[in-house]
């Protein structure tokens, strides 16, 4: 009989695909996934450290999890409970003592033993594994091909780990030194998403740009090289990638930024402050005119580049001229999205013991004054798409009858009255309005179909 699974992902693009591969290793021990964790026969929770009181958010689900399992006592059927990702790589043996309804513990690289864990916490009752090792092999080579995807977008991790060491971040002593995958093994699983019907994927790493995987070639590859050659995998459209590193950001990609159509007009680039001073301390290595210079480079290469970006409002020092500086290359740059967040200490990095911490009053303030920038920066560049025509790849029916929705290459939500056959197909949209969170479009015909139509250079974020 099948037994149960649910699973809960908290935080990046990378838990959701760590997510997918533990439901991939546990399906030959007749683990079938659930959309709710009443009933389940194993809970994995899937964490991450990066936001705000994510330890906390954590223990409460376990207690309501407890909950759970004890009425699954009660009529006699037993459920595990599993911790998994970030929060249990950094507070492992905390949670072994917190939580005695936890019964497996495991962090981000050790999820490859997950079966044998499994298998062996349902045959012993009473015993309770903890593993948040740095494993000697690479877990990769330990993961069953990937189950069929639901959709016509994918993840692929092809990067873990970071070796930057920024003063805010935990990923190196969560996730561990930077680590890339062989080329070959990407273009691999690459080929068999698109075959099973996957249109687009983004490729996913703490420091993506980053990547330095044995190439094709024998050589070592740099993102630019994978790009290229992911480029020529058959049916896939679209390609982006998440997250960088200004200072990882090559020449070569660069220009497969111009050079590679498949390559989408849309970067997340995290610069976090716009203040020198604020960068040093964050231990960013580059400035903020370093920044500025790079999306200059970034734009000649393709003028109709749209950026999303990180910031963090507070950080430890933050002055008023720190923070001016940050609106000021707010203005400079242009986002068309972006992500904003007041800082909080996070255990065990070299900020959460600095003493000029900011008060949280100043920190909404300015968390408020940043986002209403951002804000209005996101609109505007929404508002130029008004009139333009833009492929659209479509990915599934819409809230209302008749309705489907899909992105535009700037990753934009666009939802169009057409017909239900166009899901999973990219199609000429022209867009006839904004809402709040999307944009309002109608099928353009069949004129110019097929092409992949750039805004113009005027609808980019300038």
């Amino acid at each position: 009989m099948d037994k149960k699974l649910y699973v809960k992902t908290y935080g990046c693009q990378m838990n959701v695909y760590d997510s997918m591969r533990m439901a991939d290793l546990l399906a030959p021990l007749g683990y079938r996934a659930v959309d709710a964790p009443g009933g389940a026969d194993l809970v994995i929770l899937n964490t991450c450290h990066i936001r705000e009181k994510a330890a906390e958010k954590v223990y409460s689900e376990i207690g309501r999890l407890r909950l759970l399992k004890e009425e699954s006592a009660r009529g006699g059927r037993r459920m595990l409970i599993a911790v998994a990702g970030c929060v249990a790589q950094a507070q492992g043996e905390e949670i072994l003592d917190r939580a005695p309804c936890v019964d497996i513990i495991f962090g981000p690289q050790t999820y490859h033993r997950l079966a044998d864990m499994v298998a062996r916490v349902a045959r012993d009752e009473g015993t309770r594994l903890l593993d948040t090792e740095f494993p000697a092999e690479d877990k990769f080579d330990f993961l069953p091909e990937e189950a069929a995807p639901q959709g016509v977008s994918a993840f692929l991790t092809i990067q873990e780990g970071c070796d930057r060491f920024c003063t805010f971040c935990v990923v190196p002593y969560t996730r561990g030194g930077e680590r890339s995958r062989p080329a070959a093994a990407v273009v691999a699983e690459a080929e068999r998403l698109a075959a099973a019907g996957v249109r687009e994927i983004t490729l996913l790493g703490q420091n993506v740009n980053a990547y330095h995987g044995h190439g094709l070639d024998g050589g070592e590859w740099r993102l630019a090289a994978l790009v290229r050659r992911l480029a020529l995998v058959e049916g896939l459209e679209r390609i982006r990638y998440t997250t960088s590193h200004p200072r990882d950001m090559d020449d070569d990609l660069v220009a497969a930024h111009g050079d590679v159509e498949k390559l989408m007009p849309f970067l997340h680039l995290p610069v976090q402050s716009g203040s020198d001073r604020m960068l040093a301390a964050m231990n960013r290595r580059h400035r903020a005119d370093d920044y500025r210079r790079l999306v200059e480079r970034l734009r000649r290469a393709r003028p109709d580049l749209a950026l999303s970006s990180d910031f963090i409002v507070g950080f430890p020092g933050e002055s008023g001229k720190d923070f001016a500086a940050t609106l000021a290359l707010v203005n400079d740059i242009g986002f068309a999205q972006a992500f904003s967040f007041k800082y909080s200490p996070r255990p065990g990095t070299p900020a959460a013991d600095a003493r000029e911490q900011v008060p949280e009053p100043v920190k909404d303030e300015r968390l408020a004054g940043l986002q209403q920038l951002l804000r209005a920066q996101q609109d505007a560049f929404n508002q130029r798409a008004v009139g333009s025509v833009m492929p659209v790849l479509f990915q599934e029916a819409g809230r209302h009858p008749g309705q489907i929705r899909g992105r535009s290459p700037y990753l934009q939500p666009v939802h169009a009255v057409a017909p239900a056959g166009l899901v999973g197909r990219t199609a000429p949209v022209r867009i006839i309005g904004v809402t709040a969170n999307s944009l309002r479009g109608e099928i353009a015909g069949t004129a110019g179909a097929g092409a992949a139509h750039r805004m113009v250079e005027e609808t980019a974020c300038a």
